[in-house]
C-alpha cells in the first residue's frame, strides 16, 4: 500500500509539472518574448505588430531627430538619414520572438526583464560623408617650424600643433547618440603635432648662424675664389625633409656670386628652346658654354656649411657645358604647331595678379622633351616671398578664409592642367579642391599643395611641348606647342551623383566669416581622343567633392532670434561673398580659346594697397594654394 502511495505521488507530481508545463508554454505565448526591454521601452508579451509600432513612435521617432555635435567652439547638426542612420524596429522585434522551451527561461522571461539590443542600421558611405564634412571644418593641420634668413640673421619661427577630428570616435558618438536622449555630444579632437621637433629646429637654426659665419673658398682647376657670408646668406633656405628642417643651397645663386672671380675661366651657355612668332614656335639656338655645374657647386657647399674655419673649402670641376638641349635636337623635335590654349578668368584682386603671375613667369618657357614629367610645383617653386610670392587670401580647413602666402595659385595649377589635358598629355597625378568652386570646371581643375601633393602630367607624344603663357589683371593663358597626334581632344561631362548635404556650423569666434554651404558630389568627365572622325580612346577622370559647411556667426539662435554675429551688421545669406556660388551647368564641350602672343614677363601689379576684404573661394582645404 505504501509503495502504492509513492507511485501516485510521483505519478501526481509529475502530472503537476507537466501542466506548470504546459501553463508556462501558454502564457509565453507566439509574440514577443514576457520582459522583453529595448533602450527602456518595454514590448514583453506584445505582438509582433505592436511591438514594432511601439518601438517606431518611441525609439524611431527619438532616431529621426537632428543630432548635435560640438568641438572647438563650433556646433553641428547632423540630420540621422543624411548621416545614414537608421533605427530598425522590425528587426529588433525579431531578435526578442522565438519560442523556448527550456522551462527555467520561461520562468525567467515571466519574472523578470530580459534586456533586447536595438538594431541600428548604418550607411557607411553617407556617415563617411558627414563626418568629412565636419572634419573640414574642425581640421587644422600643424604649421611646421621654419627658418628665415636676413641680414645674415637667422630667425626660428617655431612650429605649432594642428587638430584633427577623431573620425573613429566621433562615428561612434553618432551611432551611440541615435537612441538617447538628445544633449549636445562634444566631439573627440585630437592633437597633430608638427613633424619637425623642437629641438630638431633649434639644431637647423644652429647650423644656418654657422653656415653665415665665415666665407668658403671654392677652388676650379688653377682658380679660386671666395663665397662671402652674404652671398651664402642669400642662397640659403631650410625646407622639411622627413622630420627635419633640411638646409638647401641654391647652385645659381652661387654661381652668380661667383661670376668673373675664377679667373674669367666661365663661359655662360644657353639650351636650345623655342620663341614663338607670329603664332609659330621657331629654335632659338643653343650655346656650349664652361664653367661649374650649378648642382655640382650647391652639393658641394651644403656639406661644409657646418664646418669651422680652415675646413671650409671645397674643390670643384670646370669643364665645358654643352647644351642639354643642342639647336639640332631642338629642330628635330617636332614643335611645329599649337596643341591647346586655355585661358581661366578669376576676380581682381593685387595678391592674385602677383602670385598667378610669378606663377606664369616660372611655367612659361618649360620644354618637354619626350618622356619627360611637368610637376607645378617644381616649376612654380615653394611659395615665399624670396620666390616672389606674397600673402592671399584662401579657404582653409572647414572652408574657413585665412590669409597665406601664394593666395591663387590653384587658378595657375588649373589653368596649366586644363591646357595640358585638351593637348592630350598623360595625366600623372592631379589633385582636385576637396570643395567645389565655381569659377572652374567640375572634375576639370587642380591645386597644389607644397610638400603634400602636386599636378603632374607626362610628353607621351614622340615629340617636344613647348609651354607659353600669358597674363592679365583677371586672367592666365597658357598654350602647348608640339605635334598633334589626335585630330581633337573633347571633354564629355556627366551628372552629378552621391550628394552628401552640407552641414551647419555656428562659429563664435571674432574672426568669423559667414558663408553658405555647398554640397558633396561626385562627378565623371571623359576626355574623349578623336581621329579620322573617330572615337580613338576614352578616359575617366572622377572627382569626388566633399561637402562645404554652411558657417553662420555667433550661437545657435534660439526661434525668433535674428541669425548673425552680435555686433555686426552683416546677416548670412544664402550667397555670401565668402561662400561658392551657385554652381552653373557647365558647357558639355568646353572649347579652349584662342590667344595672343604670349607676354614672356607679366609684370605683377602693386600690392601696397589696403588689406581687401575676402574675395570669393579661392583655393581648399587640405592645404590650399601651397
Amino acid at each position: 500500500a505504501a509503495g502504492n502511495r509513492t507511485k501516485l505521488i510521483i505519478v501526481g507530481a509529475f502530472a503537476v509539472l507537466a501542466l506548470v508545463y504546459v501553463a508556462l508554454i501558454v502564457l509565453s505565448g507566439g509574440g514577443v518574448r514576457h520582459g522583453s526591454v529595448v533602450s527602456g521601452v518595454s514590448i514583453g508579451g506584445m505582438s509582433t505588430a505592436d511591438a514594432v509600432a511601439t518601438l517606431d513612435s518611441t525609439l524611431g521617432k527619438l532616431s529621426r531627430r537632428p543630432i548635435k555635435l560640438e568641438a572647438v567652439g563650433k556646433e553641428f547638426v547632423v540630420k540621422p538619414k543624411d548621416a545614414g542612420l537608421a533605427f530598425d524596429a522590425k528587426a529588433t522585434v525579431a531578435s526578442a520572438t522565438g519560442r523556448t522551451f527550456n522551462p527555467i527561461a520561461m520562468v525567467a522571461d515571466l519574472l523578470g526583464n530580459s534586456e533586447i539590443e536595438p538594431v541600428v542600421v548604418v550607411d557607411e558611405p553617407a556617415l563617411s560623408g558627414q563626418i568629412s564634412g565636419i572634419s573640414l571644418a574642425i581640421d587644422r593641420p600643424a604649421t611646421e617650424p621654419t627658418i628665415t634668413i636676413k641680414n645674415r640673421t637667422a630667425k626660428l619661427k617655431p612650429g605649432k600643433n594642428g587638430r584633427a577630428l577623431d573620425v573613429e570616435a566621433t562615428s561612434a558618438q553618432l551611432v551611440d547618440a541615435l537612441l538617447a536622449e538628445r544633449v549636445p555630444i562634444t566631439a573627440t579632437v585630437v592633437k597633430v603635432p608638427p613633424l619637425v621637433s623642437e629641438a630638431s629646429a633649434e639644431e637647423s637654426a644652429a647650423l644656418a648662424r654657422s653656415a653665415m659665419a665665415n666665407p668658403i673658398t671654392v677652388t676650379a682647376g688653377d682658380a679660386s675664389a671666395k663665397l662671402k657670408p652674404k652671398a651664402i646668406a642669400r642662397a640659403l633656405s631650410f625646407t622639411v625633409v622627413d622630420d627635419t628642417l633640411t638646409p638647401q643651397v641654391d647652385g645659381l645663386v652661387l654661381q652668380r656670386a661667383l661670376d668673373g672671380k675664377l679667373a674669367g675661366a666661365e663661359v655662360p651657355g644657353r639650351d636650345a628652346s623655342f620663341k614663338i612668332v607670329r603664332g609659330k614656335p621657331i629654335v632659338v639656338p643653343s650655346v656650349v658654354g664652361k664653367g661649374v655645374s650649378d648642382t655640382e657647386l650647391a652639393t658641394a657647399v651644403v656639406a661644409v656649411l657646418g664646418n669651422e674655419p680652415p675646413d671650409r673649402k671645397v674643390t670643384v670641376t670646370m669643364a665645358v657645358r654643352e647644351p642639354e638641349v643642342t639647336t639640332e635636337q631642338a629642330r628635330a623635335l617636332g614643335v611645329t604647331e599649337q596643341l591647346s590654349t586655355f585661358t581661366q578668368n578669376f576676380p581682381y584682386a593685387a595678391y592674385r595678379v602677383q602670385n598667378i603671375g610669378q606663377a606664369a613667369r616660372n611655367v612659361n618657357g618649360t620644354l618637354l622633351l619626350p618622356g619627360q614629367t611637368f610637376s607645378m610645383n617644381d616649376a612654380m617653386k615653394e611659395r615665399t616671398e624670396k620666390n616672389g610670392y606674397t600673402v592671399g587670401f584662401v579657404v582653409g580647413a572647414g572652408g574657413v578664409f585665412a590669409e597665406d602666402l601664394g593666395g591663387g595659385v590653384s587658378a595657375a595649377t588649373t589653368t596649366v592642367w586644363t591646357g595640358a589635358f585638351f593637348a592630350g598629355l598623360e595625366r600623372v597625378s592631379t589633385q582636385a579642391h576637396s570643395i567645389y568652386i565655381s569659377r572652374y570646371q567640375p572634375g576639370l581643375e587642380a591645386t597644389v599643395a607644397w610638400g603634400l601633393f602636386d599636378m603632374k602630367f607626362k610628353n607621351d607624344t614622340p615629340n617636344g611641348v613647348f609651354i607659353t603663357t600669358a597674363m592679365t589683371n583677371t586672367s592666365m593663358t597658357v598654350t602647348f606647342w608640339g605635334t598633334k597626334v589626335y585630330d581633337e581632344i573633347k571633354a564629355e561631362f556627366g551628372p552629378k551623383q552621391d550628394i552628401v548635404p552640407f552641414t551647419t556650423i555656428f562659429d563664435k569666434s571674432d574672426t568669423c566669416l559667414g558663408q553658405s554651404g555647398m554640397d558633396g558630389f561626385t562627378i565623371d568627365v571623359d576626355r574623349v581622343f578623336m581621329l579620322d572622325g573617330k572615337e580613338a580612346k576614352r578616359e575617366t577622370i572622377t572627382t569626388h567633392y566633399r561637402p562645404a559647411p554652411e558657417v553662420k556667426c555667433g550661437k545657435k539662435p534660439k526661434p525668433g532670434e535674428e541669425q548673425g554675429k552680435p555686433g555686426s551688421n552683416k546677416t548670412p545669406t544664402a550667397q555670401p561673398d565668402s561662400a561658392p556660388a551657385v554652381v552653373v551647368k557647365p558647357d558639355p564641350t568646353p572649347t579652349p580659346q584662342s590667344t595672343k602672343k604670349p607676354d614672356p614677363t607679366p609684370t605683377p601689379q602693386s600690392t601696397k594697397k589696403p588689406k581687401p576684404t575676402p574675395p570669393p573661394v579661392e583655393d581648399a582645404a587640405p592645404a590650399p594654394g601651397r
